[in-house]
């Protein structure tokens, strides 16, 4: 059958050896079927016995048409973020343990994206969050989140305070450590340890978790995903907004948060048969006995 996929790049997690076998593996077993096969140059860098060209994110991101990522859940959304703009599908092979977003073990890989190459796959497309930090009327900060862009206290034992506004209608004042502004996929992350609802990923949604309120009332809300979310901080000590826990912002009295869904999604694909609910039980150890 005819390859639904002509380039391939291989992106492997950041500074793991063991990786080297797998993902050489795997790139012979794809040239075998006439595909052109690219890796990133930091997989390069750090696995040897890969002779594959090699290119920076933004490179492939132009030239490939599916990135395999090799790793965790974590090397998933740090790819992600990056390759969003460039509407790449996304496979995901994880070397342990089932994960939300890489699906496939090493030991089926080869049998399973096999299939995937030749059409048997199912697409899931998720949203990704974009955010910026306004400050004296100017924008001092921004980035991507595929789980969620988080306000937080800091270090400091202090709660902060800050107003939250959406579409410009004013919802309330709140007094907590902070808030999580989370995705679908970042329902089951830090939001969901923090007493909020699990979405399914294709949900155009948008979830609001405080963290540790003040009032007890503040309860977790979920929105539409055509919303415009802003974070006005009053009391903000040595507070920061996260992107995904990857990249960050120090906040100050009187800065804003500005929150909304990213205009491009991001494209993952599954093995025909994929199960969500499945995942849930695997990861949330559902239906077990005790």
């Amino acid at each position: 059958m005819a390859n639904h996929f002509k380039t391939v790049a291989l992106i492997g997690k950041y500074k793991s050896p063991e990786i080297a076998e797998p993902l050489a593996r795997l790139g012979k077993f794809l040239e075998s079927r006439g595909i052109s096969v690219i890796q990133d140059k930091l997989t390069a860098e750090n696995v040897a016995g890969c002779d594959f060209p090699a290119l920076g994110l933004d490179e492939i991101g132009r030239a490939a048409d599916l990135a395999i990522v090799l790793g965790g859940d974590g090397t998933m959304l740090n790819i992600a973020r990056t390759l969003a703009p460039y509407g790449v599908a996304l496979v995901g092979v994880n070397q342990g343990r089932l994960g939300f977003l890489t699906d496939i073990s090493t030991d089926s890989m080869l049998e399973t994206i096999g299939a995937m190459l030749d059409g048997s796959y199912v697409t899931e497309n998720r949203m990704l969050l974009e955010a910026w930090v306004v400050r004296n009327n100017e924008r001092v900060f921004s980035g991507l989140a595929f789980n969620d862009v988080v306000v937080h206290r800091g270090v400091t034992g202090s709660m902060i305070e800050f107003e939250v506004r959406i579409n410009g209608l004013f919802v309330y004042t709140q007094r907590s450590d902070g808030l999580i502004v989370a995705t679908p996929t970042g329902s089951t992350a830090y939001a969901l340890s923090s007493g909020g609802p699990i979405l399914y990923p294709g949900l155009p949604m948008i979830a609001l978790v405080p963290v540790n309120p003040h009032t007890l009332s503040n309860r977790p809300i979920v929105i539409g995903g055509d919303s415009l979310i802003e974070i006005i901080m009053k009391k903000s000590g040595d507070s920061r907004v996260h992107f995904d826990s990857h990249s960050h912002c120090d906040l100050g009295e009187g800065d804003s948060v500005f929150v909304r869904r990213y205009e491009k999604m991001i494209r993952l694909l599954h093995p025909q048969g994929h199960n969500y609910f499945h995942t849930l039980r695997e990861k949330l150890h559902w239906s077990e006995s005790f």
